[in-house]
């Protein structure tokens, strides 16, 4: 009756709820929740990640895009929605017979319709759309400062070489009133 270490469990999980779980709630594991119950620690964790990338957002909005905590914040909600696709795909494009036998071994097998497939493409949409805007975003604003810092750099070299080419100047010119001056 027991397969490995794995307790029967009277529960049917569902191919497709858990990959429309996935879809919608990935970024705080609920579809983990879903296949491994309240009690999984990675689960739980899921939220972590995603509140802070929340957080990152909320400060771009609120301090604008120059905010580097904001920076370094935001892509990790990007990812955790990307994460939650890539499950979402991993379960949906399971054959039926494997996910049988590892979710529900005391069932009967059950054929998945085209729910399943249409999370998966709904997964594949939104979990594109984030990882490239997140990486897109995060390269952009990275070059942006990077550009900034030699700028900056380049001003304060020109701003040195104008002082110190003003310094000569003014020295050459005092020179000459003093070389004029005793010369008359």
């Amino acid at each position: 009756m027991y397969q490995g270490a794995r307790m029967p469990d009277a529960h049917y999980r569902s191919k497709t709820l858990a990959t429309w779980v996935a879809v919608f709630g990935g970024t705080l594991g609920l579809h983990r929740m879903y296949l491994h119950g309240l009690r999984d620690l990675w689960a739980w964790l899921h939220a972590v990640p995603t509140a802070l990338g929340l957080i990152g957002v909320q400060r771009l909005r609120d301090l604008g895009q120059d905010d580097r905590l904001g920076w370094a914040l935001s892509p990790l909600l990007g990812l955790m929605i990307a994460q939650g696709m890539l499950c979402a795909i991993i379960y949906g494009l399971t054959p039926d017979e494997r996910w049988d036998a590892r979710r529900n071994p005391d069932h009967p097998p059950t054929p998945t319709g085209w729910g399943a497939v249409l999370g998966v493409i709904a997964a594949l949409l939104i979990g594109a759309a984030a990882l490239t805007s997140s990486i897109a975003y995060g390269v952009q604003k990275f070059f942006e400062w990077d550009l900034e810092s030699q700028g900056a750099a380049r001003t304060a070299a020109v701003q040195a070489d104008s002082s110190t080419m003003l310094s000569i100047s003014l020295a050459t010119s005092s020179q000459r009133s003093v070389t004029d001056s005793s010369c008359s």
